[in-house]
């Protein structure tokens, strides 16, 4: 039976393209936000969610970030990078020397964000919640308008593609990663991901995480930040290191910390993705 994933919606998103990267076969199922993306694996609905984690460019996903900390409890078992080049999107008999707004995705018109000053500096940009959506909305808009999304939103709409490869930096790319009831199996080429927090700002706290780490010859990949929702100045560290929760070293560093953050939580070991 084929695997059924939740993506952000609707179809022709990046997203859908990640899924479809990550396994061609599946059924896919399109969430109407990223919550809905959970929703769909809280109910039954999905077998797996894929969802963005960060961006080249952009950096962090925060709203992604934001929901393995707070509103899920599913592990992440899987990550891919995928290659984004978006293009730009008209209905026929646009005047594009005369655009009033420009709609996408936030991370896509960030991503774009030198482009559009050039291309169009007067006019407005108009987030929407995905770049599929985005050339919808602009397909519905009685403006003269234009939308970024990528090449596949093609497929689904009556529009011309006016530029390809409108990126600020060639060489953008997102990571997606899958969430699924239980984490990947260990394979000798792994990375972890875990968030924890302290209860008290004291000088040397994060410093000992962080050590517990480097006496064990563990390389930490990244680590960020993100508010508890507490109180001003109180946050959660969100790190990825090299190798499986399973792993003897990895295991017992993960002990250390339990111990010394107020909390700690894995959010799930997975293979590091490889390009092809």
């Amino acid at each position: 039976m084929a695997q059924r994933i939740a993506y952000l919606g609707p179809p022709g998103t990046y997203s859908e393209e990640a899924a479809l990267m990550y396994d061609s076969d599946a059924e896919l199922i399109a969430a109407a936000s990223l919550p809905g993306v959970i929703d769909s694996l809280h109910i039954g609905e999905a077998d797996e969610g894929i969802v963005p984690i960060e961006n080249s460019l952009e950096g962090a996903v925060t709203f992604t970030a934001d929901l393995l900390i707070h509103e899920t409890q599913f592990k992440i078992k899987s990550e891919l990078v995928l290659p984004i080049h978006h293009c730009l999107f008209a209905k026929e008999g646009t005047d594009i020397d005369a655009i009033e707004v420009v709609y996408s995705h936030p991370q896509s018109l960030g991503q774009c964000r030198d482009y559009l000053r050039r291309r169009f500096p007067n006019a407005t940009t108009m987030p929407s919640l995905s770049n599929s959506a985005a050339v919808g909305e602009m397909v519905d808009s009685e403006l003269n308008t234009v939308a970024i999304a990528g090449k596949r939103a093609a497929s689904f709409f009556d529009v011309q593609i006016v530029e390809e490869s409108i990126e600020d930096n060639h060489s953008n790319a997102t990571r997606f990663i899958v969430l699924a009831s239980e984490d990947g199996a260990p394979t000798g080429n792994d990375k972890t991901s875990i968030c924890f927090h302290f209860d008290a700002d004291r000088p040397g706290s994060l410093v000992g995480v962080l050590m517990e780490f480097s006496n064990r010859g563990i390389n930490l990949n990244k680590i960020e930040s993100r508010p508890t929702r507490l109180s001003l100045g109180r946050y959660f560290f969100l790190a990825d290191i090299e190798g499986h929760h399973e792993d003897a070293e990895v295991r017992h560093a993960l002990d250390a910390i339990a111990e010394k953050a107020s909390t700690m939580k894995v959010l799930g070991s997975y293979p590091k993705f490889v390009a092809e």
